[in-house]
């Protein structure tokens, strides 16, 4: 797909993040931004062979584009399937995970570990790129382990771009792949962004995606001058309305209002409908549901008799219908 047809989703996306963005709260994520490129969870491309699982794995909501399917893996064909599955279910982009550096991914020998083989990683994309009509993207650290010069990541990027890889989602932290865990290796190796603006600079024909330590809007803005999108990930869950504005100061789109707590509750009535009316629990929504409310008195309390609320086994939409009601009467 042009990238034309993302509409340059990319200058603001929320990242994949395992446990997190799953189809739930990509669509609470909607309620937010109507602009932004949400992100699957990764998903082994091995995993997508097996039919029985492939729905549950990777189905989506047509409220949640723009959507990318990240995958992980390092076979050329197995990677090209997913490719091909990912546009026939109606993705916008796949991208592949070279930036994970937990132990579990490193013995599936994907993720992080594979910015040391860039020429495999480059038959990868060139497979996918061939097998697909979807835009092919790469989402990767600035190094790994004393494997961390700015020159290695240049190299790195020229060989995977010249393989067909659209656009490069630059973590700016490089990686220890032993030593450190998944939780530290997103907080302990420097942020070094001026290797991301350096790359852009050398690139300027490259699509160049800044990931890491961003907080809050300002700072995108900030980086947005050197970069051409920036990727939020724990701050976009853990404060999910702090990014309420998203779309009119990055997009400069005002059509919609800017979302508040009730509008995101109420916005998930008609999904959660579906969700319920086709077997599904209110509490795989509700879940994501626990920092919408921050920072004002009271908001433990609503927290607390929503998941309790949500939690029973039989619990429906009318559920979101009373939060979002008791939000309103407090102007939230």
């Amino acid at each position: 797909m042009p990238d034309s047809l993302l509409n340059g989703a990319y200058r603001f996306s929320v990242a994949p993040m395992m446990d997190y963005t799953d189809r739930h709260f990509r669509v609470l994520m909607r309620q937010i931004s109507r602009r932004s490129l949400l992100y699957t969870e990764m998903v082994v491309a091995q995993a997508l062979h097996h039919s029985e699982r492939r729905d549950r794995l990777i189905d989506f909501d047509p409220i949640e584009h723009p959507i990318a399917l990240q995958v992980g893996g390092d076979d050329p064909v197995l990677l090209a399937e997913a490719a091909r599955i990912a546009a026939d279910r109606g993705y916008d982009e796949i991208n592949l995970n070279v930036g994970c550096p937990s132990e579990k991914v490193q013995k599936g020998r994907f993720g992080a570990c594979l910015m040391a083989e860039p020429e495999q990683v480059a038959r990868c994309i060139s497979a996918m790129a061939q097998a697909s009509p979807l835009p092919v993207t790469v989402k990767h650290r600035i190094g790994i382990d004393e494997r961390d010069s700015y020159g290695e990541l240049l190299a790195f990027v020229d060989t995977v771009a010249a393989a067909g890889a659209q656009r490069f989602s630059v973590h700016a932290r490089k990686a220890w792949l032993e030593g450190l865990d998944p939780k530290q290796n997103r907080t302990i190796p420097p942020l070094r962004y001026k290797l991301v603006h350096q790359l852009k600079a050398d690139r300027p024909q490259l699509t160049i995606e800044l990931n890491g330590g961003l907080l809050e809007l300002g700072s995108c803005l900030e980086q947005l001058e050197a970069v051409d999108g920036v990727m939020v990930g724990r701050a976009a869950y853990d404060h999910p309305l702090r990014w309420a504005t998203v779309d009119r100061d990055l997009f400069g789109d005002s059509s919609q209002p800017v979302a508040k707590a009730s509008t995101v509750v109420r916005g998930l009535i008609p999904y959660a409908e579906r969700w319920c009316g086709s077997g599904g629990r209110l509490w795989s929504i509700a879940r994501h549901l626990v920092q919408v409310v921050e920072g004002v008195s009271g908001a433990r309390h609503w927290r607390r008799d929503l998941g309790q609320a949500a939690g029973q086994r039989d619990a429906g939409p009318e559920v979101f219908e009373r939060a979002a009601r008791q939000l309103e009467e407090r102007g939230l």
